[in-house]
């Protein structure tokens, strides 16, 4: 049996990603948590360990692992105002990650799966990013993603520990946190929307479908030091997304055919242009490689999670 580490179990892919390892695969799950009282499946093993930092201990967490999935991260920072956010990025997605890396490596961890971010390749394109693009991370969360596949990918050649790393877009999914979640809240409140005439096409990844891909990337031959993007396979404008939403949560939806430039111009005098161009520009991935060298697809649509999705918003509602 092929023991894996977790890292980030109790977050938004890690708790589903501990799930679909313990009930429907060959392989022991065990968490890394921060504290013993995680919320966790029972009969799931865990192990304590510090914050995610270029001193955490990780050897006792390794013990008898061959695989380790590193899902743990720095999404954001809480104190905007920092002078210097790529060095508070840095200290847990680069060099936290590299520390874990190292110490998997000195264990005999025969692979490590690393969740990195599309926002490498870059914020926006005219086509599909594929991953032979060169990077191009525009915010400091990226860059700190990109220099940690720097090390990775390095530290392979010097220790011949496999890396595989992947790429998601936004993840969406029943409690999905962020941009998604806010989206979903507005529709199902009847919000009117001034996103009725958003012609963008967005990747975007259901969490089964990352979790799937995760989970194919533990142990198969192909995988090995390569790394992949993740999408549905099919790809929504912002007015789209919109639309199937309100269907899958059976709500009226009440957008406003504002055209994006006055949008993106709006946001700019409200402060808000960030988000605002997140949802009016183009972020397209090419997953041809994913099912050309794994024989991987999408097993979950994008109207089938996006049901999910509002089902168990509905519940967690009433």
């Amino acid at each position: 049996m092929i023991k894996v580490l977790i890292s980030g179990a109790t977050g938004f892919v890690g708790k589903s990603l501990i799930q679909r390892i313990a009930t429907d695969s060959p392989y022991v799950p065990i968490a890394a948590v921060r504290r013993t009282s995680a919320n966790l499946q029972l009969g799931i093993d865990s192990v304590t360990v510090d914050n995610l930092s270029s001193e955490t201990n990780w050897r006792m967490a390794l013990s008898g692992v061959k695989v380790v999935i590193h899902a743990a991260a720095r999404t954001h920072i809480l104190n905007e105002t920092s002078s210097d956010p790529l060095a508070e990025f840095r200290k847990i997605n680069a060099d936290g990650t590299l520390n874990l890396a190292r110490q998997a490596a000195e264990a005999e961890v025969r692979r490590l799966v690393f969740i990195s971010s599309i926002g490498v390749n870059g914020n926006k394109n005219s086509r599909p990013f594929t991953e032979n693009d060169s990077p191009h991370p525009v915010e400091p969360y990226a860059v700190s993603k990109l220099e940690a596949e720097v090390g990775l990918r390095q530290l392979a050649e010097e220790t011949g520990m496999e890396m595989v790393i992947i790429r998601p877009p936004l993840v969406y999914g029943p409690n999905a946190p962020g941009n998604f979640g806010r989206l979903i809240r507005a529709v199902d409140k009847g919000f009117y929307l001034p996103l009725g005439a958003i012609h963008n096409k967005r990747s975007f990844v259901a969490l089964d479908n990352l979790v799937d891909l995760i989970v194919t990337c533990v142990d198969h031959p192909g995988a090995g030091n390569q790394t992949f993007l993740v999408s549905d396979g099919e790809d929504l404008s912002t007015t789209e997304l919109l639309q199937r939403l309100a269907i899958s949560l059976d709500k009226p939806v009440r957008l406003i055919p504002v055209p994006a430039n006055l949008l993106v111009l709006g946001a700019t005098l409200l402060g808000k242009r960030d988000l605002l161009q997140k949802l009016c520009v183009s972020l397209q991935v090419d997953i041809s490689k994913a099912r050309k060298l794994l024989g991987w697809e999408p097993p979950v649509s994008v109207d089938e999670a996006l049901l999910t999705t509002a089902k168990k918003f509905l519940e967690n509602a009433t």
